[in-house]
């Protein structure tokens, strides 16, 4: 049975809430930093981490990416991460700043 800790919740700028494995969420260097850095960190203590920069659309997509590089990293057939052009620009930029 999976326990509280083994899960992680990332709350966009509009306040939705999205509850995923632990596992995927340390894809991203900056979300590591937090939940493992010092206990002084809230996110470590809460297991939540805000981003008030980021819209619910790109960090569905961030989600659902990190899934995806947890899923496909050890095979050597990988099937293309779809992304819409019309997110690009702003998907990259949350991508630079979450360092995945």
């Amino acid at each position: 049975m999976a326990s509280e800790s083994d899960y992680v919740t990332l709350v966009s700028a509009e306040g939705f809430e999205f509850v995923i494995e632990r596992q995927c969420a340390l894809m991203s260097g900056t979300i590591k930093a937090m939940l493992t850095g010092p206990a002084s960190y809230a996110e470590s203590k809460e297991n939540t981490v805000t981003f008030p920069e980021i819209s619910t659309r790109i960090l569905e997509k961030v989600v659902e990416y990190f899934h995806y590089k947890v899923r496909w990293s050890h095979s050597s057939e990988v099937p293309e991460f779809k992304i819409e052009p019309e997110i690009a620009l702003e998907l990259l930029m949350a991508a630079n700043f979450l360092d995945t």
